[in-house]
């Protein structure tokens, strides 16, 4: 105890520290007041009931920071410039001249990725705006929307989103951490007393042995959580021993860290995103007067309706990108080059090809582990659900990696600071 007060007090001793601390409270408060203004005309009881009976819904709303709850001008969250950023790097395996920006260019290669990457977050906030907007309608939550109504709610509803996105990047150049990810973290944590008083409006007696058990279910899965996060496997790298002159250096060994889980959140965002369209197909079919399309539309609500077939398609999904979105972050061939050219290799094994086959079937059995935790993850809240009747979708596993991983960053880059001030 006395050991986390003395770091209390040097991290507010620390004036660039303390000043980055402001910056974060400060963008925070603003966030949470504009996720607060919402879009004209809602009906806020069918909002709540159908955020509360869809689990897509209720998942999405983790991501939008809690902005589609109440469905405010914030409402698409950062989604939009996420998947505007998954969809670039993913374009990077297809158009050289961007992976060549992106990997070879250094600084300047990566701010002009960004821009790319900003300029294609707003027509994505507007298909994604309209989109929910036509779901949202027919489900008579925004009631009597005419053509100008849509123009104009799309065009808040994209202001807001790039408003957000600007906010997220103020954080990370002048806050502490990631920006982006401190603005879902905080969208978590201010929808969690809500979540609270109403377990406890709606408390029974004889649900304790439930809550007790959701309870331990909690604390086992941050634990998990925190060990898949935090889990590397070390690949030893040594160096030859050079001559330089009349020295001779090199020789030292230290080690390669590969993450079990290096694609982060990141696919159970981009499985998201892609189990919108059934809503969107069934949405569009249901109000045509064809008996095919009306066919077709039962059949995707009764799959939407169908926890258990929603969560193994989700389940797969998220599996899948996990390994796309690895194999898109992390090249062998390009770490065997670079090992090459620095003068380093992996004892046992030979430089050039046999690396890059050996680093290939490494992290290829990593991701393997990585991504059946993450699918496990994804779909835990929509099990514990059905199993136990208790919404656990804010307070779920996929917001609790998301919260353990701010957490984690946060306390890493806070202990780097004052590391660096001691010295």
């Amino acid at each position: 105890m006395d050991t986390f007060i003395l770091k209390l007090k040097n991290l507010w001793n620390d004036s660039q520290l303390r000043n980055r601390i402001i910056v974060v409270i400060l963008m925070l408060v603003v966030f949470r007041a504009l996720a607060s203004i919402p879009v004209p005309g809602v009906d806020v009881g069918r909002l709540s009931a159908l955020l509360a009976n869809n689990q897509f819904f209720g998942a999405l709303n983790v991501f939008s920071g809690g902005g589609l709850s109440t469905l405010s001008i914030l409402m698409l969250g950062v989604g939009p410039y996420i998947t505007a950023s998954i969809i670039m790097q993913l374009l990077t395996m297809m158009i050289p001249s961007l992976k060549s920006m992106y990997q070879e260019e250094g600084e300047i290669g990566r701010i002009k990725f960004t821009q790319y990457s900003r300029f294609l977050t707003i027509p994505l906030a507007a298909l994604q705006g309209f989109s929910l907007l036509l779901l949202l309608s027919k489900q008579g939550v925004i009631p009597g929307l005419d053509q100008f109504g849509y123009f104009l709610s799309i065009s808040v509803i994209v202001a807001g989103s790039m408003l957000l996105m600007w906010i997220g990047e103020l954080l990370s150049e002048f806050g502490i951490g990631n920006g982006i990810s401190l603005l879902i973290f905080a969208g978590i944590v201010a929808s969690v007393p809500t979540h609270i008083s109403q377990l406890l409006y709606t408390f029974d007696a004889s649900q304790i042995p439930t809550l007790l058990a959701f309870v331990g279910a909690g604390i086992l899965v941050i634990a998990g959580v925190v060990y898949i996060t935090e889990a590397e496997r070390l690949i030893p790298i040594t160096y030859t021993k050079q001559v330089k002159g009349s020295r001779v250096v090199g020789g030292n060994s230290t080690y390669l860290p590969l993450k079990l889980n290096q694609a982060g959140v990141i696919p159970i965002i981009f499985a998201l995103s892609i189990l919108l369209f059934p809503q969107l197909i069934a949405t569009f079919l249901s109000g045509m007067e064809s008996a095919t399309a009306q066919s077709v539309a039962r059949s995707l609500t009764l799959f939407l309706q169908s926890t258990w077939l929603y969560s193994l398609v989700y389940f797969i999904l998220v599996t899948l990108f996990t390994y796309f979105y690895t194999a898109v972050t992390f090249d062998p061939e390009q770490m065997a080059t670079n090992l090459q050219k620095n003068g380093a290799f992996i004892p046992g094994i030979r430089p050039g090809q046999s690396t890059t086959e050996y680093l290939t079937k490494l992290v290829t059995k990593l991701t393997f582990v990585g991504a059946i935790f993450l699918g496990i993850v994804a779909v835990l809240p929509l099990i514990v659900r059905t199993l136990t009747g208790i919404n656990s979708v804010a307070l779920g596993g996929t917001a609790l990696l998301i919260v353990v991983s701010v957490v984690l960053d946060l306390i890493k880059r806070t202990d780097a600071q004052l590391s660096l001030q001691e010295y």
